[in-house]
């Protein structure tokens, strides 16, 4: 009797590029590669082959000059490389030149995070906030389709004779993130709601923002007592958390945890996010979150700030630089001076938290202070 044979499906070969761009004034290239690595790995890609490349410039076609195309070209034709991974945003018409030149698909940063956020995101707000997020990227690449998509569609029942095949595809994205944002108008309605519910309360509103895997869920985790899922991976918790916060027994107010930035956060998601980071707009305090272990946590901090001026976001702010018992000496880290009112912990120990803890123990909302104040005239 002849056996039956099972056949395992064929696993793409994936190539990753980390590339030293003109425009990245990181101070520490290899920890911004480390980073690249850690997207590939939040996204649970297998990649059987990396290059790590410096650029002194820009192809406007290629991204990649002349010569270093051709030694991937070479690189994917001897080790039959299926998919590509860049480490920086390209253009629509980047990807498809690069597509056709290494004949691999070709993905870039921005496609590498949605494809993260879409994995990860678990509330309905935070899928529909993603959903129209990959329609936006999806809409922006019909422009480096080929001459197929613009062949003209003359069927009955259409808009009519000459309609071209990208014009009805961005028109079906068009409708459908239409219809994604009036399901988010909705889900915003019920957060106004219960902000407004917060609000009326008078009771402060506290919000950890800052880089991704800074350690903003620990903290959220050792001040609320809650559970919250707190992994060593970028992006590990997308949707919007919202706890009560005691201090010495006294409810200090509600702690908001919001999702992690990122360098070169694809502009997407930032336009889809502004429902969320909205409640940045509320808040009486904000905790940004530095992992002062990380090599470059100073650009980790202009990041972070970028996008908070980018939202027109203006509130008091503490900086706390986190995950102190992972270097040797808190000394040695230059101009963190710069940086006040600050703290400095270790999140991952009750003794490590205390001094954010008694931060937040003497610590009152302006708005509060000022009414204390003018009681006292």
């Amino acid at each position: 009797m002849a056996h039956k044979k099972f056949y395992e499906p064929h696993l793409p070969k994936v190539m990753i590029i980390g590339v030293h761009a003109p425009y990245n004034h990181t101070k520490n290239i290899d920890s911004y590669f480390a980073e690249f690595l850690n997207l590939v790995k939040a996204n649970e890609v297998a990649y059987d082959d990396a290059q790590f490349i410096r650029l002194r410039e820009i192809d406007n076609a290629t991204f990649f000059t002349k010569g270093k195309v051709e030694e991937l070209i070479k690189i994917c034709k001897e080790k039959g490389i299926d998919h590509v991974i860049v480490s920086e945003p390209l253009t629509s018409v980047q990807e498809r030149n690069l597509t056709d030149l290494l004949t691999a698909k070709v993905f870039d940063r921005t496609a590498l995070i949605l494809d993260i956020f879409e994995k990860q995101a678990t509330t309905l707000e935070g899928k529909t906030q993603v959903a129209i997020a990959m329609l936006q990227y999806k809409k922006s690449r019909l422009a480096g389709k080929g001459v197929y998509m613009s062949q003209q569609a003359g069927f009955i029942g259409g808009r009519g004779l000459g309609e071209t095949a990208k014009e009805r595809e961005t028109r079906h994205i068009e409708n459908q993130i239409l219809k994604l944002r009036r399901e988010l108008e909705h889900q915003q309605e019920i957060r106004k709601t219960q902000r407004k519910r917060r609000l009326a309360t008078g009771i402060p509103m506290i919000c950890l923002v800052g880089y991704t895997n800074a350690g903003k869920s620990t903290i959220m985790n050792a001040l609320t007592k809650s559970d919250v899922l707190a992994e060593d991976k970028l992006f590990a918790t997308l949707d919007t958390t919202t706890r009560e916060m005691y201090i010495d027994h006294h409810k200090k107010g509600v702690l908001i945890d919001t999702v992690g930035f990122i360098q070169f956060l694809p502009p997407q998601l930032i336009d889809a996010f502004k429902s969320t980071l909205s409640e940045l707009q509320y808040a009486d305090l904000l905790l940004h979150v530095v992992d002062i272990s990380d090599p470059n946590w100073e650009s980790h901090i202009e990041a972070v700030l970028r996008i908070l001026a980018d939202l027109e976001v203006e509130k008091e702010m503490l900086f706390v630089f986190n995950k102190v018992d992972q270097i040797d000496n808190i000394d040695v880290v230059k101009d963190i001076h710069k940086y006040l009112p600050h703290v400095v912990i270790s999140a991952r120990s009750k003794d490590g938290i205390q001094p954010l803890v008694k931060f937040l123990a003497q610590w009152q909302p302006s708005r509060v202070a000022e009414h204390a104040t003018i009681q006292d005239l």
